[in-house]
């Protein structure tokens, strides 16, 4: 809940939509893979940051015009989903162009007291989970399907003159990776940049096809949960509340911990990714009341999957399992367990959705402690005016109690003290946040 405090800081409430500026056609729809409608019911929640002098000029009809033209390339993100009625009922998205959902607002507090306010929060009692809600929509699909946008946009803006782009993202359109080139092919549109052609998620179509018999029963894969069901109201019911902290780390820091964790040759022996699942994991089983952690999800991305011009989930989601005591392994036994054990349950995955013929409701971040990699993803490349953004924050919602913790690429900053900076987001249960926070303070401080 967001507090009566909290609700007074954004204001001015403005709905609207924008769809492409061509007509799809009649009759044609986009039929989601087995692996996005195992990610249906989680959502990605971005904010870009933007300072006064990257928004100057750019009034609402200025920020829409663009629109027309970007969405003509993602037809699909402007329509809505339905259920097949010749088949078992499995979803599809009908490209009936009712476009994206734009949301105007304001805020009492300029950009940078506003971010102040977030730092604060994260060295309170909890994390910065209000704040960031309250710049991006936390809506869900459902519980009438053919209402429901799958992307919508705010925009905030703040009393200096600066502006946050809040991007809300529904996962069964495709991973944050496709979020990021979603989003930033909008800027380079309002730059002048024409896009060569079309982006698709995957190939439109004009009729459904038939899907193939179920598979035989088999045993669902160890990353993802069934819960429901959850009918036509895609959201997830957590056991916790669920708070978010961030930490920055520098690539010094990163050279440090390695070194002193790993031994000197770690860095080139460990990659950043893992030497930092190794030391987190280890610390989540320090603050864990009940059985350790033994089992994580490791979340990334699969270059040879992803194709240009295409968006859609292509990550791998691997698991990782440990037959010994998390409290009493070094770290170093943990990274090399996330770089030589990693099992990708990806197939089994779209096996698990196919024998339910499509109607599956699985969560798949937060079911095992979670690591997401997302370092690579072009977070920072959507740009207002040539400024690329002060600051870019994503979360997921509709996670399991596990917890997920995202490895995010930090601001763009030339000064060398900020250079290769990362950022690592933590999502975990609100009653673990605190000890949680106060572990990793001291864990790192201990290797830097």
């Amino acid at each position: 809940m967001v507090s009566s405090k909290e609700q007074t800081l954004v204001y001015g409430i403005k709905l609207s939509s924008v769809g492409p500026g061509r007509v799809t056609g009649q009759n044609v729809v986009h039929e989601p893979t087995n692996m996005d409608l195992a990610m249906k019911l989680h959502y990605l929640r971005a904010v870009y940051y933007f300072r006064s002098e990257a928004v100057e000029g750019l009034t609402t009809p200025r920020l829409k015009e663009p629109m027309f033209t970007w969405l003509n390339q993602f037809h699909a993100t402007c329509g809505r989903f339905r259920r097949s009625e010749v088949e078992s009922g499995r979803p599809y998205i009908k490209c009936n162009d009712c476009g994206v959902r734009i949301i105007e607002a304001q805020c009492v507090k300029t950009l940078d007291e506003y971010m102040e306010m977030m730092e604060e929060e994260e060295e309170g009692e909890n994390g910065h989970s209000l704040l960031h809600k309250l710049l991006v929509s936390n809506q869900v699909i459902g519980p009438e399907l053919p209402f429901s946008p799958l992307v919508l946009l705010q925009f905030t803006m703040f009393a200096c003159g600066g502006m946050s782009v809040g991007l809300s993202w529904a996962h069964v359109l495709g991973d944050a990776f496709s979020a990021a080139d979603f989003i930033n092919v909008w800027g380079q549109i309002m730059a002048g940049h024409q896009p060569a052609q079309p982006h698709k998620l995957a190939q439109l179509r004009t009729k459904i096809e038939s899907y193939p018999s179920p598979l035989e029963p088999s045993k669902d894969p160890r990353s993802v949960k069934r819960v429901g069901p959850v009918g036509d109201h895609w959201m997830v019911s957590n056991h916790s509340k669920m708070e978010a902290f961030s930490f920055h780390v520098t690539a010094t820091q990163v050279s440090q911990l390695q070194s002193k964790v790993f031994g000197p040759n770690g860095a080139n022996q460990i990659p950043v990714f893992e030497s930092l699942c190794g030391v987190i994991w280890k610390t989540v089983a320090k603050v864990r009341n009940g059985p350790e952690p033994k089992t994580v999800t490791v979340v990334k991305s699969d270059p040879r999957g992803r194709k240009t011009g295409s968006l859609g989930n292509g990550q791998f989601i691997s698991i990782v399992e440990a037959d010994f005591s998390i409290l009493e392994a070094s770290p170093k036994e943990l990274a090399e367990l996330v770089i030589h054990q990693a099992m990708d349950e990806r197939r089994m995955i779209e096996e698990v959705v196919e024998r339910d013929q499509g109607l599956s409701d699985l969560i798949a971040y937060g079911v095992n402690l979670t690591f997401v990699d997302l370092w690579e993803a072009n977070l920072y490349g959507l740009e207002l005016k040539g400024e690329k953004a002060a600051n870019v924050s994503y979360m997921i919602d509709g996670i399991g109690d596990e917890g997920v913790v995202l490895f995010l690429p930090g601001p763009k900053d030339d000064s060398k003290d900020r250079n290769g900076e990362k950022v690592v987001t933590v999502i975990m249960p609100e009653d673990q946040i605190m000890v949680l926070k106060s572990e990793l303070k001291t864990e790192f401080s201990t290797y830097m």
